[in-house]
């Protein structure tokens, strides 16, 4: 009789663990379909070029959002090279020039915020093939003044004040 009652025993503890590993790998898939629906494709541009530069941009600002000078220099870097390939693009290469020329982390910043301009006056102009680029605004960067920049996603990081305030700001308008 204890033989069967253990084999029972046995049975059931195998059963709720085979289905518990099956509830916890099925829950698991649709927690990764959720992160997958909230991540949207990059934007792609009809012109090339023009891509290729937003690229830069977005690496330039995701090193400042990090407040990573260095990287904030080499991806400013990059950014005055492609806009050489743009119509249009004198200003923008200009205020690039700045952030590359800076030697602090608050004049890339300040930079940063006149490039965002310039880059956001180019990609209006331009043609999304696909995708949306959002034209973000923080009113407390620049002293106050505010300052716009582009990004990939509506959720709000500010590369004017890095993990300081990083949610600081709103998503101004949609570029499609």
């Amino acid at each position: 009789m204890k033989s069967v009652m253990r084999k029972k025993t046995i049975l059931i503890m195998a059963l709720a663990l085979v289905s518990f590993g099956a509830f916890a790998q099925h829950d698991h898939g649709s927690h990764d379909d959720k992160k997958e629906m909230g991540q949207k494709m990059e934007p792609m541009f009809k012109d090339k070029d023009l891509g290729i530069a937003y690229g830069h941009y977005i690496h330039l600002k995701e090193a400042l959002v990090a407040s990573q000078m260095n990287e904030a220099k080499k991806a400013a870097t990059k950014l005055e090279v492609s806009l050489e390939e743009v119509d249009k693009s004198q200003k923008a290469n200009a205020e690039a020039a700045k952030v590359v020329s800076a030697t602090t982390l608050d004049g890339q910043r300040k930079a940063f915020a006149s490039l965002s301009n310039e880059m956001a006056s180019l990609v209006k102009s331009g043609e999304l093939s696909m995708g949306e680029v959002y034209l973000e605004y923080c009113p407390m960067a620049n002293n106050n003044a505010g300052a716009y920049w582009l990004s990939n996603q509506k959720e709000i990081k500010n590369p004017y004040f890095g993990d300081k305030m990083l949610k600081c700001g709103s998503v101004k308008e949609t570029i499609k």
